[in-house]
């Protein structure tokens, strides 16, 4: 969780074109703290928290929406497991590949 986190607050400080050293400035940190967040080493402070969803304008539920960002390994797992319980329409997943295999 630590790592998905860090890769979503770096994706969104992108996102609004600040580099870790104007975002630490925004949160009253260190700028390797930051850092050490952003790549999954240290968990922030739920201090911390409040000031990035202000700093980066956006909901603290949204700072955990990082099921985008999960390893590819974990979204073939969930597809396979989806297809195989039956959970996805199987006719238009197949037409969605087919519209977009190389």
């Amino acid at each position: 969780m630590k790592k998905l986190l860090g890769k979503r607050i770096k994706e969104l400080r992108t996102q609004q074109k600040l580099t870790q050293e104007q975002l630490a400035e925004l949160l009253d940190i260190e700028e390797r703290n930051l850092s050490k967040i952003e790549c999954g080493v240290n968990f922030v402070r739920a201090e911390t928290l409040e000031k990035l969803s202000a700093a980066l304008k956006t909901s603290p539920k949204d700072l955990f929406d990082f099921n985008h960002l999960q390893d590819d390994k974990i979204k073939k797992e969930e597809l396979v497991t989806a297809i195989l319980n039956d959970k996805v329409d199987i006719d238009m997943l197949y037409r969605i590949y087919q519209a977009i295999k190389k």
